[in-house]
């Protein structure tokens, strides 16, 4: 068990690599889709990010480990620590993802799931994510 297990709120669930994502993450269902509100434990390894995408009903993020960072299209990057939370109303553009030196986990609800799924866009590029300290 490594440290970011050991100081996990919620089980770091399965491993998922998915085209969306740089590196890997882990989610366990804390309220599996298909229900009214949909609610993940998200573990991100240190440096993985998530692509620019949208929520067509928004989205909630409440953060429960590490370091990482939250950027809406073009505004600046927010740096992320346990007790923060972040409201991302629908159709934002916007990534999440842990610090390059950090592991990152973060509760993530899915608001009004029946408007959609997430919109998958761009990856965030390098230049962009190695200029966040």
């Amino acid at each position: 068990m490594n440290d970011q297990e050991k100081s996990a709120i919620f089980p770091v669930g399965e491993k998922f690599e998915s085209e969306w994502f740089n590196k890997t993450v882990w989610l366990h269902p804390l309220i599996p889709a298909g229900a009214a509100l949909p609610v993940y434990n998200v573990t991100f390894e240190p440096g993985c990010r998530n692509n620019w995408h949208k929520h067509q009903g928004g989205q909630v993020l409440l953060v429960t480990t590490g370091r990482g960072y939250y950027q809406e299209w073009g505004k600046p990057a927010r740096e992320l620590r346990p007790g923060d939370t972040v409201d991302i109303p629908a159709d934002v553009k916007h990534w999440h993802g842990a610090a390059r030196d950090s592991w990152f986990s973060h509760v993530a609800i899915e608001v009004a799931p029946e408007k959609g799924p997430a919109i998958w866009l761009e990856p965030v590029g390098d230049e962009d994510y190695d200029g966040l300290r």
